[in-house]
């Protein structure tokens, strides 16, 4: 973090109240308000404040120039925005590989999800991480302007945007065909309905989203791995229900919850960051992508 507050000095109300805010649950006024509370002890609401906010230059995985080869390119949505963009990245000098559509939060295609897509093309892949804020002129460069720009597109849009995005990379010279796709958050959500509406889909690989209907659960042929924090009750609220309408509909799936850890632990630019958990997610998502991709 900027400031160097350690995250596990951190009240868990102060999460809390950050985890409302950057969902649209709560008004930037009112995020700064409520901090004002945990303001003791030499702790200040701006410095609450900082901390909570991703850091960038603090955490780039995977540098451009590590034997990948990325740029921006164009694709047709033709259910939803019509023309889109996403970035694409793939290890240099290969031959066809699989691909993964990667999904951001609710904030557009961020330097951290970018950093992810370059860390799945490091791992053999064909990596398309779409800008849903493309239309309305990409990624504004901070991630409070980014959260206000997505709430001018609907889910709808956007959902219909990802998966042409998905039907891209499936049709792209660059890939074998074998597609799977992976998203955080909102990214999360999306990439469950994914995994209900384009069956064709080699395996969908949900971080801390939402759910789909239990009626869509029956519907699912997609192998489905879901990663969720302990800490992360609005999102972990919905599981039990899906669960039971998988279970209902005799789906397989790997399911895995990690203790401690706090909704977004996956995003290394913040102090909701959980290294351990992180690492072991990511393990678990980049074994799942071979089997069923490779």
């Amino acid at each position: 973090m900027a400031d160097g507050m350690d995250p596990k000095k951190i009240p868990q109300g102060v999460f809390d109240l950050y985890d409302a805010y950057c969902h649209g649950r709560m008004s930037r006024r009112a995020f700064f308000a409520n901090l004002k509370t945990y303001a003791v002890g030499g702790l200040t609401v701006s410095s609450l404040a900082a901390c909570m906010m991703p850091d960038y230059s603090q955490a780039q995985t995977v540098e451009d120039e590590e034997g990948l080869v990325a740029d921006m390119v164009l694709y047709q949505s033709p259910r939803g925005a019509g023309e889109m963009a996403g970035y694409f990245v793939r290890p240099a000098g290969s031959d066809v590989l699989p691909g993964v559509v990667v999904v951001h939060e609710n904030r557009g295609l961020n330097p951290h999800i970018k950093d992810v897509a370059r860390r799945v093309a490091l791992a053999g892949y064909v990596a398309f991480a779409p800008d849903a804020l493309y239309p309305l002129g990409g990624y504004p460069g901070t991630d409070d302007e980014g959260r206000e720009l997505q709430k001018q597109r609907t889910s709808e849009d956007m959902l219909a945007d990802f998966m042409a995005a998905a039907e891209f990379l499936r049709n792209h010279e660059a890939t074998t065909g074998k597609i799977g796709c992976t998203g955080f958050c909102f990214g999360g959500a999306i990439t469950n309905l994914m995994a209900v509406k384009q069956p064709w889909l080699g395996c969908a690989v949900p971080y801390y989203g939402g759910w789909p209907s239990v009626e869509e659960a029956a519907t699912l042929q997609v192998p489905l791995m879901e990663h969720m924090a302990e800490t992360d009750g609005w999102v972990n609220a919905g599981w039990p229900a899906y669960k039971a309408a998988l279970d209902a509909a005799g789906k397989t799936y790997e399911a895995y919850t990690y203790p401690g850890t706090q909704h977004g632990f996956n995003n290394d630019t913040t102090p909701r960051y959980d290294a351990e958990a992180a690492a072991l997610a990511w393990g678990r998502t980049l074994d799942f992508f071979k089997r069923y991709l490779t």
